[in-house]
């Protein structure tokens, strides 16, 4: 990568600099002309100020398809950035001081170049990714292929991207500490394995950097060593794929047990994701089990508005035997109370919710008690079930949790 670094500096006559996506440095080449401060720094720090990141980032290059010819500044010369993008995605960025002789033309002609850098950064990334996917394996021989080095207690938290197809947000690398990355890419339906997209492998211990703290140029939470692992995974390879209500685009994360709920919170509060939180593992060769957990508690967050926006498995109660359940049987246990209209439905489900306590039901459906009763009976009637039996009742209040995990599927 050096090697072409260099080439491409001489065939521009200006000064480059070679970084990944969160502006750390991977390579430069000779100094030609004068030298800034901002590529002096980069250099002596091996990466790029959270200041410098958020001016430079505020010319769109996360997202140009492009070079970006950024103005000067007092004591800042001008430059041009060149986006390294791979199969529509940014690995990095090619930075070149502005020399006066930076034409469109000599851009082009190095353009070649820029993509053999950017193909071997996508290289990079996905071999990143390959140990995070065999670690969530529930193969052991896998998970101890993957080499993954991790302190326990571990928990895994899995966050449900914004659209099936819009991918992950392109601000969530600068959220979770650094070398947690996050990747656009995800397979599609019925390809059986799973994703392409790579959130990367970072440190992990009580020694990191805080959850969108100075270093990572996001929102501080005072919790350092967060999220280690991610991945965006998709298709009927990924535990709950194929059920009713777990399509589309799933970010998985590992952090310390301690802060999997500030993360889940923290992704939510930021960009609106709900969010399940897996059972906490002391071993972390265990955490596959936390992440199915995960990615089960998700589902409960998206279907029920008790355990939404961020749903714990330890939390879940009844949920966690219902969502285990195959669509087939789910499907089957909702038909007992598919014969109740919405309104009706959600009357009912309130009242076994508090327990029968029918003045307390009434207070939070906003209507008398004559009204529930007469909805009540008009239940017994269209599903044939007794609500005064104890099985009867118990097999209506799990047919509507059921209906309500099928709901949106």
């Amino acid at each position: 990568m050096q090697d072409i670094v260099d080439e491409i500096s001489r065939l521009l006559g200006a000064s480059v600099t070679l970084e990944d996506r969160s502006f750390n440095l991977l390579a430069y080449g000779a100094q030609s002309g004068d030298i800034d401060s901002v590529r002096q720094e980069s250099i002596l720090r091996r990466r790029a100020s959270d200041e410098v990141r958020a001016h430079f980032e505020a010319y769109g290059i996360a997202t140009a398809t492009g070079p970006v010819r950024i103005p000067g500044l007092p004591g800042v010369l001008g430059r041009v950035c060149v986006p390294l993008r791979h199969d529509g995605v940014t690995y990095g960025y090619l930075w070149a001081l502005e020399s006066g002789e930076l034409t469109d033309e000599r851009l082009a002609a190095v353009g070649p170049l820029v993509g053999r850098v950017a193909a071997l950064l996508a290289a990079q990334a996905r071999g990143r990714y390959a140990p995070l996917r065999q670690f969530f394996s529930a193969d052991p021989a896998a998970r101890a292929a993957a080499g993954v080095v991790a302190e326990g207690p571990v928990t895994a938290v899995a966050v449900r991207t914004p659209a099936q197809d819009a991918g992950l947000p392109p601000t969530l690398p600068r959220t979770l500490p650094r070398g947690v990355l996050a990747d656009p890419d995800v397979i599609e339906p019925g390809t059986g394995g799973p994703g392409t997209g790579e959130l990367g492998v970072g440190a992990f211990g009580t020694g990191g950097p805080e959850i969108g703290g100075p270093e990572t140029g996001g929102v501080g939470t005072g919790e350092p060593g967060a999220a280690v692992f991610g991945s965006a995974v998709r298709g009927p390879g990924v535990p709950g794929a194929g059920v009713p209500g777990m399509g589309g685009a799933v970010l998985a994360i590992l952090a310390p047990a301690a802060q999997a709920a500030r993360v889940a919170g923290l992704l939510h509060g930021l960009y609106g994701l709900a969010a399940g939180i897996g059972g906490p593992r002391d071993d972390p060769r265990e955490a596959w089990e936390s992440w199915r957990e995960a990615l089960l508690a998700l589902r409960v967050a998206e279907h029920a508005e008790r355990h939404a926006p961020v749903a714990d498995w330890a939390t879940l109660g009844v949920y966690r035997l219902l969502v285990r359940l195959s669509p087939r049987d789910l499907a089957g246990l909702a038909a007992e109370s598919a014969a109740l209209t919405p309104r009706i439905a959600a009357s009912v489900e309130a009242y076994l919710d508090h327990a029968g306590h029918a003045g307390e039901t009434a207070a939070a459906l906003g209507v008398h008690r004559q009204t529930l009763y007469y909805r009540l009976d008009k239940a017994s009637h269209l599903t044939g079930l007794d609500l005064a039996d104890g099985e009867d009742r118990l097999l209506l209040h799990l047919s509507l949790k059921a209906a309500a995990l099928l709901g949106g599927g």
